[in-house]
């Protein structure tokens, strides 16, 4: 197990770059010019760092980036 220690301002730049990293992958996985095997590589990283993301942002943050079932099947 890893674990990190983050200050509040510290804490508060991961959430902001989490965020800029999952409205990237949204959108990609919206792409429909990207290659199915490379979508399925986006879905894994999304969903890693949508775990990380909801260690760090409230609930309320958290819902903005939760995907419906049938976006990713």
């Amino acid at each position: 197990m890893i674990g990190i220690m983050l200050n509040k301002r510290e804490a508060k730049e991961m959430v902001y770059l989490l965020k800029k990293e999952l409205e990237e992958l949204l959108s990609d996985l919206k792409d429909d010019q990207i290659e199915p095997m490379v979508k399925t590589v986006l879905e894994e990283r999304y969903h890693l760092l949508f775990r990380l993301f909801t260690l760090l942002a409230s609930p309320a943050e958290c819902t903005r980036f939760c995907r419906r079932k049938q976006e990713y099947q």
